[in-house]
């Protein structure tokens, strides 16, 4: 489990971009249904904020709303109201007129009935005056209103009638096979006039219809022209597409926008382009319509409803309306009154007349104001996915977490800016959906995985410093795990050794339990002073003790961090002595040694387990430096390096100029005493100690040999003055050969 974990784990950013570019591409291809819907909805949104836009001006709507039904009475009307109205618009010069209306039944007409009744009536009895028979078959005409309505299209024409299909299989389960060839039949006339399929061409895509339900058999015969005016709303309820082509039986059949601008046109040539996935487009004369492979054009809706003009039937009938409003125009007759429910659901409203889809349709055939969304740029979609997925998974990684918010959203933002653009600007669809939330997918990832993977860090941190530093210098390093690697770097640091005098000695005088006993006691003393200035406990090492200032965390004072663990050491050791001498333990004393200076400091060992240390000859003259304690009796010895960097804070006595073991070169060492602060105390014995070490330096046996002694009448138990005056005098009965340096050569570590 835990190497299936590491597995896991061992990701990076950008596999998991890949990873996300891969799950959105596969996504992408099978169209999965909520992020299809997400786009759709996208789509709307992107159409609203563009706003209305005008109309070409060439179609208006004619319509029978409340106030037309107010005027005329309730629907439906008698066809010889929509005969009077087919001869004012002929009469208005309407060029082209589409009815979404089909008129499936005929007329219930009473009159009708009452004639035809009496007809029958009339020759039951058997009344043979010729006179009576013609009279009654003038009012027989008279009364039908039907062939009323077929005489004004007849004359009229420039008539578009609309039907519709029944597209699935239940709906036409109640026809006989003669009622749907006599429905072919009556339709013939909105047939394309030509269908091209390439080599291999695929019509199964297409739209099929299982009947058609035509206007009545007078009114189909009297119109030269029909079209079907189907709708197929997305799975969201919203009408999107406005289906061009429908294949009915072995013929394909052209819509009522479509038949109506054919009218209006003059009769171009209409012609269908079948290619090996379905439809590939419509060509009306020169203008190539773009459908998607089921022949379906994308309507791009100009604003809410009324963005063409509407006039009321009952203002067309009383010449309400000037002639100029209707003369040339393609007019469309439909319903807009909500009580006759021919009601669409559009991007731009909830309640938008369904006959102004057919007028959209119109114009933007007219004015080849397309929505580009086809092939090439669903290959762009693809390539969007792609690039910003990449885009994102190389650029979240190099910023900061707070940072990384910042920069997705506004690639995120640029990105659907860019894609709003294009759509307003050049009517080009590019998807929206599946890009953005690529890249806001990527970013959760990497920001999931860089928390898991931070919080791995950190654990490992903790688990590595948890016991060498305090809790506050960790929670620092863990703001920056990336240091936890193997390897080191040169910095300038500060490094102290401490270490038991005698402790071989004193082991002996006590119990193993007693033993471990005393050393955790002052161990655990020790370490804590270490703690209180930051410091890193770098390792024990039996009873001694090596410390690091100045990392993992930079310290600019790490020389003073370190003199200043020493000194509360030596005050935590008089604490420790006391307590022990009551408890008759036996006495402890530690020496002391700090030196500053570049180090390489870092992650020493192997892959599989490694320390954080320091290396380098610094750190080696710190630990000759605690041992010279035993030379001169002191307990903090630091080198010249560490005493420039405090000096203006802590009080020292330079001690000597030593040649350590190991090292070429001598250095001046000191000891260190207290805090500057607290200088008087040491102020009179060092100042005749520095005279001493100065005549010592310069070979004035005697004179070195006085002032030493006036050291010992301040400070009787000071040791270096009592060693200075034992080597002046060794001196004095040999004098050094050749040049005399004052440098003292140690011969032990």
């Amino acid at each position: 489990m835990k190497e299936r974990l590491k597995k896991i784990l061992s990701v990076s950013p950008l596999k998991i971009a890949g990873l996300v570019i891969l799950i959105a591409l596969v996504l992408f291809f099978v169209d999965a249904p909520f992020l299809r819907f997400m786009e759709l909805k996208a789509l709307d949104l992107r159409m609203v904020s563009r706003g209305a836009m005008p109309s070409g001006g060439e179609t208006v709507i004619v319509t029978i709303d409340e106030k037309s039904l107010s005027e005329l009475g309730r629907w439906p009307w008698p066809r010889t109201t929509i005969a009077k109205l087919v001869d004012a618009l002929k009469g208005y010069g309407a060029k082209a007129v589409g009815f979404d209306i089909v008129f499936a039944e005929p007329d219930d007409n009473s009159s009708l009935k009452t004639v035809a009744e009496l007809a029958r009536d009339v020759k039951n009895v058997g009344i043979g005056d010729n006179r009576l028979y013609g009279l009654l078959e003038q009012k027989q005409k008279a009364a039908d209103t039907d062939a009323a309505l077929a005489r004004s299209i007849e004359k009229a024409k420039n008539i578009t009638l609309g039907y519709f299909f029944h597209i699935t299989q239940k709906e036409v389960g109640h026809l006989t096979e003669q009622q749907i060839t006599a429905g072919e039949n009556a339709i013939a006339n909105g047939r394309f006039q030509m269908v091209r399929a390439k080599k291999g061409a695929d019509e199964s895509p297409l739209i099929n219809a299982y009947a058609a339900q035509p206007n009545i058999p007078q009114l189909s015969e009297a119109g030269e022209n029909g079209g079907y005016f189907n709708a197929f709303p997305d799975s969201d309820g919203v009408i999107r597409w406005s289906p061009l082509v429908i294949k009915f039986r072995s013929n394909h059949y052209a819509s009522l926008s479509l038949s109506l601008l054919v009218q209006y046109l003059e009769w171009p040539m209409l012609v269908l382009n079948v290619a090996e996935f379905g439809a590939e487009n419509i060509r009306l004369d020169k203008v190539e319509i773009p459908t998607d492979e089921s022949g379906r054009l994308l309507v791009n809706y100009l604003g809410p409803a009324k963005t063409f003009p509407h006039y009321a039937v009952s203002d067309i009938l009383n010449g309400r309306i000037s002639a100029d409003k209707l003369n040339g125009k393609i007019v469309l007759v439909g319903a807009t009154a909500t009580g006759i429910y021919d009601m669409r659901v559009t991007p731009f409203s909830a309640v938008y007349p369904g006959v102004e889809i057919h007028a959209t349709v119109i114009d933007n055939i007219l004015h080849q104001n397309f929505l580009i969304h086809s092939g090439w740029t669903k290959f762009l979609d693809v390539c969007l996915i792609i690039v910003v997925g990449l885009i994102m998974g190389f650029a979240v990684p190099r910023v900061r977490a707070m940072a990384g918010i910042g920069l997705s959203l506004a690639l995120i933002s640029a990105f659907v800016m860019a894609n709003t653009t294009i759509f307003v600007r050049y009517n080009v669809w590019m998807n929206l959906i599946y890009p953005a939330l690529t890249m806001m997918t990527i970013y959760l990832g990497i920001t999931v995985y860089r928390y898991v993977t931070e919080e791995r860090e950190k654990k490992k941190v903790r688990g590595a410093f948890q016991y060498y530093l305090t809790a506050s210098v960790v929670n620092e390093i863990l703001k920056d795990p990336s240091k936890l690697k193997l390897g080191g770097v040169k910095k300038n640091l500060s490094v102290m050794f401490s270490d038991i005098r005698g402790f071989t000695s004193i082991s002996e005088k006590l119990t193993p339990e007693e033993l471990v006993h005393l050393l955790n006691e002052y161990l655990t003393a020790m370490t804590d002073v270490v703690f209180k200035y930051d410091g890193l406990l770098d390792k024990y090492i039996g009873d001694a003790i090596m410390a690091v200032f100045g990392a993992p965390l930079d310290q600019p004072d790490h020389a003073l961090r370190a003199c200043r663990t020493a000194i509360d050491m030596m005050s935590e050791l008089r604490r420790l002595r006391e307590k022990w001498a009551a408890e008759g333990r036996p006495d402890v004393n530690i020496g002391v040694g700090i030196n500053t200076g570049d180090m390489v400091v870092g992650n020493m060992g192997s892959q599989m387990r490694f320390d954080y240390t320091v290396m380098g000859d610094s750190v080696n003259l710190a630990s000759r430096l605690e041992g010279t304690n035993k030379e001169y009796k002191t307990n903090v010895i630091i080198s010249e390096f560490t005493h420039e960097q405090i000096k203006d804070e802590l009080f020292c006595r330079e001690l000597d100029f030593v040649q350590v073991k190991g090292k070429k070169l001598p250095i001046r060492i000191f000891e260190l005493l207290g805090d500057r602060k607290e200088a008087a105390q040491w102020q009179e014995f060092a100042s005749r100690f520095e005279t001493g070490l100065a005549k010592y330096r310069a070979g004035f046996w005697d004179e070195a040999i006085a002032a030493f002694r006036s050291v010992l009448e301040v400070r009787p138990e000071d040791y270096p003055a009592r060693l200075y005056i034992g080597r002046c005098e060794a001196l004095k009965e040999h004098p050094p050969e050749g040049e005399w340096d004052g440098v003292f050569t140690m011969t032990t570590k």
